[in-house]
């Protein structure tokens, strides 16, 4: 597998981690609307080289999540807004066209300084 999204986690929403409740983290990168980043993970945008996949396996941290679903504007809101939902339910089919979805349970928190990769 490639990598093709990397960042670093800089800054946590006022409201981010009660997503973490619901099974799902939504990203944005620096710079994100105020109204928005309330209820993001903030990290540094990077370059999205391909294209996310179901297959593929997104990395948080030290953990590895199989990817199982990848909604149809994921890879273009990525490159251009730092912005995806990761949800944590294993579906086989997205929910929403800005949807990741992986397996495994839910991290109890992220920390800034932890490192996202996505590989296809």
């Amino acid at each position: 597998m490639k990598t093709v999204y990397h960042t670093t986690f800089t800054r946590i929403g006022e409201n981010a981690r009660e997503s973490l409740a619901e099974n799902m983290v939504i990203l944005f990168r620096e710079g994100a609307p105020e109204d928005i980043e309330a209820f993001c993970f903030i990290h540094r945008h990077g370059e999205t080289v391909g294209e996310l996949r179901a297959g593929g396996a997104m990395i948080l941290g030290d953990r590895t999540f199989p990817i199982t679903a990848v909604g149809a504007v994921a890879t273009q809101n990525l490159r251009e807004l730092g912005h995806i939902t990761v949800r944590f339910d294993g579906a086989g089919q997205a929910e929403f066209p800005g949807s990741v979805h992986v397996a495994g349970l839910i991290p109890s928190d992220i920390a800034i300084g932890s490192e996202l990769t996505i590989q296809a």
